[in-house]
Protein backbone atom coordinates (compact mmCIF):
# COMPACT_ATOMS: atom_id res chain seq x y z
CA UNK A 1 0.00 0.00 0.00
CA UNK A 2 1.40 3.30 -1.07
CA UNK A 3 2.36 5.80 1.57
CA UNK A 4 -0.07 8.70 1.25
CA UNK A 5 1.76 10.96 3.68
CA UNK A 6 3.21 14.02 2.05
CA UNK A 7 6.72 15.11 2.61
CA UNK A 8 7.24 18.27 4.61
CA UNK A 9 6.61 21.39 2.38
CA UNK A 10 4.86 19.39 -0.35
CA UNK A 11 1.36 20.30 -1.49
CA UNK A 12 -1.46 17.85 -1.38
CA UNK A 13 -3.72 17.57 -4.40
CA UNK A 14 -7.28 18.09 -3.17
CA UNK A 15 -8.69 16.28 -6.20
CA UNK A 16 -7.01 13.07 -5.27
CA UNK A 17 -3.88 11.18 -6.28
CA UNK A 18 -5.22 10.32 -9.68
CA UNK A 19 -5.88 13.93 -10.77
CA UNK A 20 -2.96 15.86 -12.22
CA UNK A 21 -2.12 19.07 -10.45
CA UNK A 22 -2.74 22.28 -12.43
CA UNK A 23 0.31 23.74 -14.06
CA UNK A 24 1.55 27.19 -13.14
CA UNK A 25 1.10 28.21 -16.77
CA UNK A 26 -2.53 27.10 -16.95
CA UNK A 27 -4.61 30.21 -17.95
CA UNK A 28 -7.41 31.36 -15.70
CA UNK A 29 -10.63 32.76 -17.11
CA UNK A 30 -13.00 35.33 -15.54
CA UNK A 31 -16.40 34.08 -14.46
CA UNK A 32 -18.90 34.00 -17.29
CA UNK A 33 -21.71 36.54 -17.19
CA UNK A 34 -25.25 35.48 -17.48
CA UNK A 35 -26.77 36.16 -20.92
CA UNK A 36 -28.50 39.55 -21.07
CA UNK A 37 -27.19 40.85 -17.74
CA UNK A 38 -24.93 43.51 -19.28
CA UNK A 39 -27.68 44.56 -21.66
CA UNK A 40 -30.07 45.13 -18.77
CA UNK A 41 -27.43 47.13 -16.89
CA UNK A 42 -26.94 49.42 -19.89
CA UNK A 43 -30.69 50.03 -20.23
CA UNK A 44 -31.28 50.76 -16.57
CA UNK A 45 -30.14 54.46 -16.66
CA UNK A 46 -32.28 55.11 -19.72
CA UNK A 47 -35.30 53.54 -18.03
CA UNK A 48 -34.80 55.89 -15.08
CA UNK A 49 -34.38 58.93 -17.36
CA UNK A 50 -37.19 57.89 -19.67
CA UNK A 51 -40.10 59.73 -18.00
CA UNK A 52 -38.14 62.98 -17.71
CA UNK A 53 -36.98 62.73 -21.35
CA UNK A 54 -40.55 62.18 -22.51
CA UNK A 55 -41.75 65.24 -20.60
CA UNK A 56 -38.91 67.37 -22.01
CA UNK A 57 -39.66 66.11 -25.50
CA UNK A 58 -43.33 67.04 -25.22
CA UNK A 59 -42.74 70.43 -23.59
CA UNK A 60 -39.59 71.57 -25.44
CA UNK A 61 -38.74 69.50 -28.49
CA UNK A 62 -42.16 69.34 -30.13
CA UNK A 63 -42.87 73.10 -29.83
CA UNK A 64 -39.46 73.79 -31.35
CA UNK A 65 -40.19 71.44 -34.25
CA UNK A 66 -43.61 73.04 -34.67
CA UNK A 67 -42.10 76.53 -34.87
CA UNK A 68 -39.63 75.37 -37.52
CA UNK A 69 -42.46 73.83 -39.55
CA UNK A 70 -44.52 77.02 -39.27
CA UNK A 71 -41.56 79.08 -40.43
CA UNK A 72 -41.64 77.18 -43.72
CA UNK A 73 -45.27 78.11 -44.39
CA UNK A 74 -47.36 81.15 -45.19
CA UNK A 75 -49.45 80.51 -42.11
CA UNK A 76 -52.10 82.96 -40.98
CA UNK A 77 -55.62 83.15 -39.62
CA UNK A 78 -57.05 81.49 -42.73
CA UNK A 79 -54.82 78.45 -42.27
CA UNK A 80 -55.76 78.27 -38.58
CA UNK A 81 -59.46 78.20 -39.49
CA UNK A 82 -59.14 75.72 -42.35
CA UNK A 83 -56.38 73.56 -40.90
CA UNK A 84 -54.56 73.56 -44.25
CA UNK A 85 -50.84 74.07 -44.82
CA UNK A 86 -49.36 76.51 -47.30
CA UNK A 87 -45.73 75.50 -47.73
CA UNK A 88 -43.45 78.16 -49.19
CA UNK A 89 -40.05 76.76 -48.23
CA UNK A 90 -37.46 79.31 -47.17
CA UNK A 91 -39.34 82.31 -48.50
CA UNK A 92 -39.97 83.72 -45.01
CA UNK A 93 -36.27 83.62 -44.25
CA UNK A 94 -35.48 85.26 -47.58
CA UNK A 95 -37.97 88.05 -46.84
CA UNK A 96 -36.54 88.63 -43.37
CA UNK A 97 -32.89 88.63 -44.41
CA UNK A 98 -33.69 90.83 -47.40
CA UNK A 99 -35.59 93.39 -45.35
CA UNK A 100 -33.53 96.47 -44.48
CA UNK A 101 -35.63 96.86 -41.32
CA UNK A 102 -33.82 93.83 -39.86
CA UNK A 103 -30.33 95.22 -40.47
CA UNK A 104 -30.97 98.88 -39.65
CA UNK A 105 -33.39 98.66 -36.72
CA UNK A 106 -34.13 95.26 -35.20
CA UNK A 107 -30.71 93.62 -35.22
CA UNK A 108 -28.85 96.73 -33.97
CA UNK A 109 -31.45 97.15 -31.24
CA UNK A 110 -31.02 93.52 -30.19
CA UNK A 111 -27.22 93.29 -30.37
CA UNK A 112 -26.22 96.72 -29.06
CA UNK A 113 -28.79 96.62 -26.29
CA UNK A 114 -27.61 93.17 -25.19
CA UNK A 115 -23.94 94.18 -25.26
CA UNK A 116 -24.59 97.34 -23.23
CA UNK A 117 -26.62 95.40 -20.66
CA UNK A 118 -24.00 92.66 -20.36
CA UNK A 119 -21.09 95.06 -19.87
CA UNK A 120 -22.91 97.22 -17.33
CA UNK A 121 -24.34 94.22 -15.48
CA UNK A 122 -20.97 92.50 -15.11
CA UNK A 123 -19.15 95.71 -14.15
CA UNK A 124 -21.77 96.77 -11.58
CA UNK A 125 -22.13 93.26 -10.19
CA UNK A 126 -18.35 92.92 -9.81
CA UNK A 127 -18.08 96.30 -8.09
CA UNK A 128 -20.85 95.36 -5.63
CA UNK A 129 -19.19 91.99 -4.98
CA UNK A 130 -15.84 93.65 -4.25
CA UNK A 131 -17.56 96.02 -1.84
CA UNK A 132 -19.42 93.22 -0.05
CA UNK A 133 -16.20 91.25 0.24
CA UNK A 134 -14.68 94.04 2.34
CA UNK A 135 -17.50 93.90 4.91
CA UNK A 136 -17.83 91.71 7.94
CA UNK A 137 -19.97 88.57 7.92
CA UNK A 138 -23.07 90.27 9.37
CA UNK A 139 -23.09 93.32 7.10
CA UNK A 140 -22.13 91.17 4.11
CA UNK A 141 -25.15 88.95 4.72
CA UNK A 142 -27.45 91.94 5.09
CA UNK A 143 -26.08 93.55 1.93
CA UNK A 144 -26.40 90.35 -0.09
CA UNK A 145 -29.98 89.90 1.11
CA UNK A 146 -30.84 93.49 0.20
CA UNK A 147 -29.58 93.28 -3.37
CA UNK A 148 -31.26 89.92 -3.89
CA UNK A 149 -34.59 91.70 -3.44
CA UNK A 150 -34.02 93.37 -6.82
CA UNK A 151 -33.52 89.95 -8.39
CA UNK A 152 -36.63 88.53 -6.69
CA UNK A 153 -38.88 91.31 -8.04
CA UNK A 154 -40.72 90.10 -11.18
CA UNK A 155 -39.70 91.71 -14.45
CA UNK A 156 -43.23 93.05 -14.97
CA UNK A 157 -43.24 94.84 -11.62
CA UNK A 158 -39.76 96.27 -12.14
CA UNK A 159 -40.67 97.51 -15.61
CA UNK A 160 -43.73 99.39 -14.35
CA UNK A 161 -41.61 100.98 -11.62
CA UNK A 162 -39.16 102.33 -14.21
CA UNK A 163 -42.05 103.51 -16.38
CA UNK A 164 -43.37 105.51 -13.42
CA UNK A 165 -39.91 106.94 -12.70
CA UNK A 166 -39.61 108.29 -16.25
CA UNK A 167 -43.27 109.14 -16.80
CA UNK A 168 -43.35 112.39 -18.87
CA UNK A 169 -46.10 114.01 -16.75
CA UNK A 170 -45.95 112.72 -13.18
CA UNK A 171 -42.71 110.74 -13.08
CA UNK A 172 -39.96 111.19 -10.53
CA UNK A 173 -37.34 112.30 -13.05
CA UNK A 174 -39.69 114.75 -14.75
CA UNK A 175 -40.71 116.25 -11.41
CA UNK A 176 -37.10 116.73 -10.32
CA UNK A 177 -36.04 118.29 -13.62
CA UNK A 178 -39.08 120.57 -13.62
CA UNK A 179 -38.31 121.59 -10.06
CA UNK A 180 -34.81 122.76 -10.97
CA UNK A 181 -36.04 124.42 -14.15
CA UNK A 182 -34.23 122.08 -16.54
CA UNK A 183 -37.34 121.20 -18.62
CA UNK A 184 -40.83 122.55 -19.15
CA UNK A 185 -43.69 120.51 -17.68
CA UNK A 186 -44.91 117.78 -20.06
CA UNK A 187 -42.55 118.71 -22.91
CA UNK A 188 -40.19 115.71 -22.82
CA UNK A 189 -41.20 112.11 -23.51
CA UNK A 190 -38.25 109.74 -23.13
CA UNK A 191 -40.17 106.79 -24.55
CA UNK A 192 -40.59 108.18 -28.05
CA UNK A 193 -36.89 108.43 -28.92
CA UNK A 194 -35.01 105.25 -29.74
CA UNK A 195 -31.87 106.08 -27.74
CA UNK A 196 -33.63 107.28 -24.58
CA UNK A 197 -36.08 104.36 -24.79
CA UNK A 198 -33.25 101.83 -24.72
CA UNK A 199 -31.39 103.81 -22.06
CA UNK A 200 -34.36 103.31 -19.74
CA UNK A 201 -34.65 99.66 -20.75
CA UNK A 202 -30.93 99.19 -20.04
CA UNK A 203 -31.34 100.65 -16.54
CA UNK A 204 -34.24 98.27 -15.99
CA UNK A 205 -32.38 95.15 -17.15
CA UNK A 206 -29.13 96.02 -15.35
CA UNK A 207 -31.02 96.74 -12.12
CA UNK A 208 -32.74 93.37 -12.36
CA UNK A 209 -29.67 91.36 -13.40
CA UNK A 210 -26.69 92.65 -11.43
CA UNK A 211 -27.55 90.77 -8.16
CA UNK A 212 -26.88 87.42 -9.87
CA UNK A 213 -23.45 88.60 -10.98
CA UNK A 214 -22.70 90.13 -7.59
CA UNK A 215 -23.54 87.01 -5.59
CA UNK A 216 -21.71 84.71 -8.04
CA UNK A 217 -18.56 86.84 -8.07
CA UNK A 218 -18.73 87.23 -4.28
CA UNK A 219 -18.73 83.46 -3.91
CA UNK A 220 -15.60 83.32 -6.04
CA UNK A 221 -13.91 86.14 -4.11
CA UNK A 222 -14.38 84.29 -0.84
CA UNK A 223 -12.32 81.36 -2.19
CA UNK A 224 -9.22 83.49 -2.88
CA UNK A 225 -6.63 83.09 -0.08
CA UNK A 226 -6.03 86.33 1.84
CA UNK A 227 -2.30 85.62 1.84
CA UNK A 228 -2.07 86.46 -1.85
CA UNK A 229 -3.43 89.97 -1.35
CA UNK A 230 -1.38 90.46 1.80
CA UNK A 231 1.80 89.56 -0.05
CA UNK A 232 0.87 91.93 -2.88
CA UNK A 233 0.28 94.74 -0.38
CA UNK A 234 3.71 94.14 1.12
CA UNK A 235 5.19 94.44 -2.37
CA UNK A 236 3.46 97.80 -2.78
CA UNK A 237 0.76 96.76 -5.28
CA UNK A 238 -2.24 99.07 -5.48
CA UNK A 239 -5.83 97.85 -5.24
CA UNK A 240 -6.25 98.13 -9.03
CA UNK A 241 -3.03 96.18 -9.59
CA UNK A 242 -4.07 93.48 -7.13
CA UNK A 243 -7.42 93.12 -8.90
CA UNK A 244 -5.89 92.63 -12.35
CA UNK A 245 -2.95 90.47 -11.21
CA UNK A 246 -4.64 88.28 -8.59
CA UNK A 247 -8.43 88.52 -8.54
CA UNK A 248 -9.19 88.66 -12.27
CA UNK A 249 -7.01 85.65 -13.30
CA UNK A 250 -8.38 83.47 -10.51
CA UNK A 251 -12.00 84.44 -11.21
CA UNK A 252 -11.67 84.19 -14.97
CA UNK A 253 -13.94 81.09 -15.14
CA UNK A 254 -16.56 82.87 -13.03
CA UNK A 255 -16.46 85.95 -15.25
CA UNK A 256 -16.80 83.74 -18.33
CA UNK A 257 -19.89 82.00 -16.97
CA UNK A 258 -21.73 85.14 -15.79
CA UNK A 259 -20.88 86.99 -19.01
CA UNK A 260 -22.18 84.29 -21.33
CA UNK A 261 -25.29 83.64 -19.24
CA UNK A 262 -26.04 87.37 -19.13
CA UNK A 263 -25.59 87.54 -22.89
CA UNK A 264 -28.12 84.75 -23.41
CA UNK A 265 -30.65 86.40 -21.11
CA UNK A 266 -30.21 89.90 -22.55
CA UNK A 267 -30.50 88.78 -26.17
CA UNK A 268 -33.98 87.40 -25.55
CA UNK A 269 -35.34 90.28 -23.44
CA UNK A 270 -39.03 90.69 -24.16
CA UNK A 271 -41.00 91.89 -21.14
CA UNK A 272 -38.89 94.98 -20.45
CA UNK A 273 -39.31 96.17 -24.06
CA UNK A 274 -42.90 95.15 -24.77
CA UNK A 275 -44.41 96.72 -21.63
CA UNK A 276 -42.77 100.11 -22.11
CA UNK A 277 -44.81 102.78 -23.96
CA UNK A 278 -44.41 102.20 -27.70
CA UNK A 279 -42.78 98.80 -27.29
CA UNK A 280 -45.98 96.86 -27.94
CA UNK A 281 -46.31 98.00 -31.53
CA UNK A 282 -46.75 101.76 -31.35
CA UNK A 283 -43.12 102.56 -32.18
CA UNK A 284 -41.44 100.26 -34.70
CA UNK A 285 -38.07 101.91 -34.13
CA UNK A 286 -37.69 100.20 -30.74
CA UNK A 287 -38.42 96.58 -31.71
CA UNK A 288 -35.91 93.84 -30.99
CA UNK A 289 -36.07 90.29 -32.36
CA UNK A 290 -38.28 88.97 -29.58
CA UNK A 291 -40.82 91.77 -29.81
CA UNK A 292 -40.77 91.76 -33.62
CA UNK A 293 -41.53 88.03 -33.66
CA UNK A 294 -44.42 88.49 -31.23
CA UNK A 295 -45.90 91.45 -33.13
CA UNK A 296 -45.71 89.65 -36.49
CA UNK A 297 -47.35 86.54 -35.05
CA UNK A 298 -50.09 87.77 -32.73
CA UNK A 299 -50.70 91.35 -33.84
CA UNK A 300 -50.35 90.93 -37.60
CA UNK A 301 -51.52 87.31 -37.80
CA UNK A 302 -48.40 86.27 -39.78
CA UNK A 303 -47.48 83.20 -37.79
CA UNK A 304 -45.11 81.87 -40.43
CA UNK A 305 -43.12 85.10 -40.53
CA UNK A 306 -43.12 85.37 -36.74
CA UNK A 307 -41.92 81.78 -36.44
CA UNK A 308 -39.08 82.47 -38.87
CA UNK A 309 -37.96 85.44 -36.75
CA UNK A 310 -38.15 83.23 -33.64
CA UNK A 311 -36.00 80.59 -35.35
CA UNK A 312 -33.45 83.26 -36.25
CA UNK A 313 -33.30 84.37 -32.61
CA UNK A 314 -33.00 80.74 -31.51
CA UNK A 315 -30.04 80.19 -33.83
CA UNK A 316 -28.29 83.23 -32.37
CA UNK A 317 -28.93 81.96 -28.84
CA UNK A 318 -27.78 78.48 -29.87
CA UNK A 319 -24.48 79.90 -31.07
CA UNK A 320 -24.04 81.76 -27.77
CA UNK A 321 -24.91 78.57 -25.86
CA UNK A 322 -22.29 76.60 -27.78
CA UNK A 323 -19.70 79.20 -26.83
CA UNK A 324 -20.86 78.90 -23.23
CA UNK A 325 -20.54 75.10 -23.22
CA UNK A 326 -17.14 75.26 -24.87
CA UNK A 327 -15.96 77.69 -22.21
CA UNK A 328 -17.49 75.60 -19.45
CA UNK A 329 -15.68 72.42 -20.43
CA UNK A 330 -12.26 73.89 -21.04
CA UNK A 331 -10.19 72.05 -18.47
CA UNK A 332 -7.28 74.40 -18.67
CA UNK A 333 -9.50 77.35 -17.73
CA UNK A 334 -12.06 75.83 -15.38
Amino acid sequence: MADLRAAPGASVDPAGPGTPAPSATTPTYPPRRRPGRGHRSALRPWLLLGPALVVLGVLLLWPLVRVVLLSLQDYGLRQIASGESNWIGLQNYADILGDSYLWTVVLPNTVLFALACVVLTVVLGTAVALFLNTLGPVWRGLGATAIMVAWAVPAITGTYVWIWIFDPLNGLVASVLEGVGAIEPGTVNWFTERLSFYAIATLNVVHHGFPFVAITVLAGLMTIPHELHEAAKVDGASAWRRFWSITAPILRPVFAVVTILSTIWDFKVFTQIYLMPGGNGGNKDVFNLGVWSYIESFAQGKYGMGSAIAVLLTLILLGITLVYLRTLFKEEEL
